[in-house]
């Protein structure tokens, strides 16, 4: 039995002892070809130079790349596996076999002959000057849309308005049969969900049923967008798009107490009409516009929308990056639908979005700084300014005082914090700030910065002595602090500064003249009238590395989308900016952009029917969706153009086509087979309301929709586990009532917190821009409309508005039914409603109407 065990043993050593791989033939060239050209001789990403043995054992920022013996250890290999984040290389993944090369390699001690790339030129400055790929101008969205002639259709019916010619030819080229028009009890319902976000009253449903003349329905349409709240309905849309919350996000998620302004400020141009180029120059370069005000310059809050880290630029200085991305991001997807901002790393996968364009674009907006505006005259801000620097100044000696107190104990008890965290944190901590690595640096400032001792910490160390004269001192600081003047209105905007990563800020110093800076690290705003503004430089950075310097850039567009002679930088004189924002901002809005009016009827065209003619809202790229009605769109982009950039007057051209009122259930077995998906609108897509509007409709039938527009954010009522969940940043413990119960678009958005009732409903992610919400049907939506106390509490005072118009039970039930459905109840439903009162409470019958698929859908 023993015999077979040398044989077994040879077998095995001869399948352990693989042959030895050749660096020269088998690593060297996926090195030089893959590896030097981001960390060589022209460049060194993360600091990691791979041109020899030695500098790949010294390793980059995340220490050494190889563990000569152990490839599983080795930075090198979990990269390119795809074990470490991110994977490497970034121009695409190494194939099976290379992996499996350089693994057995490492394995075999990583033997490396001489030195990779000695004279190579820089690989990485021909990305900058890359050509776009022939006929990259081909693709449909990239061409400028021109005016297609309009179908000619034999229907009478649909012959009076483009729109529906265009929908007729398509049916009738399926032989699909469109829906007849739907009722008049239906259309004035969808009208008022559709444009105010509301139902209607019975009474005003009975106002259209009453009217008679021909164009009563043109008539309701033109009420609807006089209506204030169009612009609470319909600026909550563009919300989405501007990613706008009340908090920073991320870990501290930072009140931001003047957010609501730029709310306030999308609601009024909706309902102003402001021009669409004009809504986009605003918010882009507000302050660089011939004609500046305050509404221009809270509408700058647009670029300053993003999520936020708690910490100042100076801990993290990536973090300008992110936000710089964000901003690209935003205008790419939700100005463009491009996804430009995939081209920050390398030239775009997908569409012919070179990485130089994606730097040009970050030049234009480079040289942007947070500023609060003060919204009062120019004296009456520097009088203020002048009072709190005085106040200041007073309190800066008594200041000092306490922290001579204070800062031994303090000193003593943030050693004692320290001790909690892992080795190399505390490390990163105990090393001289001048010799600390980059992740040093990092960690050091980000646990410096949040690692915090408060004086009620330092309270129970205090001699008596000490607790007596600091008690005194504070009270002294307390009388001081009384005589600040009241606060002045301010906006959070931004303008160009002077952007530096400085060691230290002067704090939350006023700009002199104009704006109040919150952190000073992010740039500095300085108006200096008698020197003219100078920009900051930017780069092209290899491989979106911050430290990675390419060529400086100067701004610029997508090229691909640039026709004829794009617009330049013009300063504004006498101003201290750049005038590149404004640039921008007029080459988005020529007449020539390919895209940013297609891509704006696309989704105004999507709100009215569920889902765009390019269903893909924020991309129309080569990953996005084809278009179903291409003519249509390029003809309503042109129409829309042409006629001023008026949304209101394309709500009118749509609103009043025969396609938009088209009823939403039709029997038509051919059709449901032709075109399940209703692709081809032969009938109206039945859409359930955003969140905001299922809680703003329960308001409005229980009769206590509390319509005050504008101003701060309201704080409803948390369940006790969501309040003990939260960490950071504020939501005031208000008690539901009418000051809560406003509507849906006054709530705080808190980005840390969502408000669970519109998050169960789909609320979207609010720290990215967002084109098309998620439309979820699940059983946690059943369970709030059943169980939540706000919907329990409406469903009340609902009750107790049928009881107070009328004591009959059937006329109780035909009440509630117009009031939640805007239609009286069925003869089914009338039987069945009566026999369910003789059993339950009018309570129960207003809660299980809110809880209808018909009062949560608009059909």
């Amino acid at each position: 039995m023993l015999a077979p065990r040398p044989l077994f043993l040879f077998l095995a050593i001869s399948v352990c002892a693989a042959a030895p791989v050749s660096f020269e033939k088998e690593i060297r060239p996926i090195l030089e070809a893959r590896c030097v050209k981001c960390h060589g001789a022209a460049i060194q990403l993360g600091k990691l130079d791979l041109r020899s043995r030695r500098s790949a054992l010294k390793g980059g920022e995340k220490g050494p790349a190889l563990s000569p013996g152990n490839a599983s250890q080795s930075v090198l290999f979990q990269r390119i596996s795809g074990l470490g984040k991110p994977a490497m290389p970034m121009d695409g993944k190494l194939t099976a076999a290379e992996v499996d090369s350089i693994r057995e390699w490492i394995d075999q001690g990583a033997v490396w002959e001489g030195e990779i790339g000695k004279t190579a030129a820089n690989p990485l400055k021909a990305l900058e000057d890359s050509p776009l790929p022939p006929h990259a101008g081909d693709w449909w969205s990239f061409r400028a849309p021109t005016r297609p002639p309009v179908p000619l259709v034999t229907d009478a019916q649909w012959a009076n308005n483009p729109i529906d010619a265009f929908i007729k030819a398509a049916l009738d080229a399926r032989r699909l049969t469109p829906a007849p028009r739907a009722g008049a009890r239906t259309l004035v319902r969808r009208a008022y969900l559709d444009l105010i976000g509301l139902p209607p009253s019975p009474a005003e449903v009975r106002a259209f049923l009453d009217d008679k003349r021909p164009d009563a329905w043109a008539r309701l349409i033109d009420k609807l967008l006089a209506s204030p709240h169009y612009g609470e309905r319909w600026g909550r849309h563009w919300l989405d798009v501007a990613r706008y919350a009340d908090s920073n996000g991320y870990e501290h998620d930072f009140d931001r107490p003047n957010a609501w302004r730029y709310r306030d400020y999308v609601i009024r141009a909706f309902n102003r009409d402001t021009p669409y180029n004009r809504f986009l120059e605003e918010q882009i370069a507000g302050d660089e516009v011939d004609d500046v005000t305050n509404d221009t310059l809270i509408a700058t809050g647009f670029l300053r929308n993003y999520a936020k880290v708690g910490f100042r630029e100076k801990d993290n200085p990536q973090f300008r990056y992110d936000y710089l991305d964000d901003m690209i991001a935003t205008l790419g997807r939700g100005v463009m639908g491009l996804t430009v901002h995939c081209a920050r790393c390398h030239n775009h996968k997908f569409d012919p979005i070179l990485q130089r364009d994606y730097y040009r674009l970050q030049a234009s907006l480079f040289s942007y700084v947070e500023v609060d505006y003060p919204l009062v005259s120019k004296a009456r801000a520097e009088e203020y300014q002048r009072r709190n620097a005085a106040i200041d100044a007073r309190l800066a000696p008594l200041k000092r005082r306490i922290a001579a107190i204070e800062n031994p104990y303090k000193l003593l008890l943030v050693r004692q914090k320290y001790e909690k965290f892992p080795a190399n944190v505390r490390e990163a901590i105990a090393t001289p700030e001048e010799r600390r690595t980059p992740g040093q640096s990092l960690l050091a400032n980000q646990v410096i910065r949040t690692t915090t001792v408060s004086s009620a910490e330092v309270e129970p160390l205090l001699k008596p002595g000490e607790r007596a004269l600091r008690d005194g001192i504070l009270a002294e600081m307390r009388n001081i602090e009384r005589e600040r003047p009241a606060p002045i209105p301010m906006a959070m905007g931004i303008a160009d500064g002077d952007y530096r990563f400085a060691p230290d800020g002067p704090g939350d110093e006023p700009a002199p003249g104009k704006g109040m800076r919150r952190e000073a690290a992010e740039g500095s705003y300085r108006p200096d009238p008698g020197k003219p503004y100078v920009p900051p430089p930017s780069y092209f950075l290899y491989g979106g590395d911050m430290y990675s310097h390419g060529s400086t850039m100067r701004p610029g567009f997508v090229t691909v989308l640039v026709k004829g002679e794009p617009p330049v930088e013009s300063p504004p004189p006498g101003r201290h900016t750049s005038g590149r924002r404004r640039a921008l901002a007029e080459w988005l809005t020529s007449a020539d952009h390919p895209l940013v009016a297609r891509v704006i009827v696309n989704r105004i065209w999507h709100h009215h029917f569920g889902r765009g003619i390019v269903p893909s809202l924020d991309n129309f790229g080569h990953t996005g969706d084809m278009p179903s009605h291409p003519d249509l769109l390029d003809w309503l982009a042109v129409e829309f153009r042409e006629r001023g950039w008026s949304i209101k007057n394309l709500h009118r051209l749509i609103m009043n086509s025969r396609t938009y009122q088209m009823a939403s259930s039709f029997g038509d077995a051919r059709d449901e087979a032709g075109d399940a998906d209703n692709t081809w609108l032969w009938r109206f897509r039945e859409q359930r309301l955003e969140a905001e509007i299922v809680r703003d409709a329960i308001l409005t039938v229980a009769g206590t929709l509390n319509a005050r527009m504008e101003g701060p954010a309201v704080f409803p009522a948390l369940p006790r586990e969501s309040l003990e969940s939260m960490k950071n940043g504020i939501w005031r413990r208000q008690k539901d009532g009418p000051e809560t119960w406003r509507r849906g678009v006054y709530v705080y958005r808190k980005r840390g917190l969502p408000f669970p009732f519109f998050e169960i409903f789909d609320l979207p992610d609010q720290t990215i821009t967002c084109g098309r919400r998620n439309v979820s049907t699940v059983a946690t939506q059943a369970l709030a409309l059943l169980n939540n106390e706000f919907v329990l509490e409406q469903s009340r005072l609902f009750a107790d508005r049928v009881r107070g118009l009328s004591s009959r039970p059937d006329e109780q039930l035909r009440l509630a039914y117009e009031i939640a459905l805007s239609r009286p109840p069925t003869d089914k439903e009338r039987s069945l409603g009566l026999e369910f009162l003789q059993h339950n409470s009018i309570e129960d019958l207003t809660h299980v109407l809110v809880n209808l698929s018909e009062f949560l859908y608009m059909r």
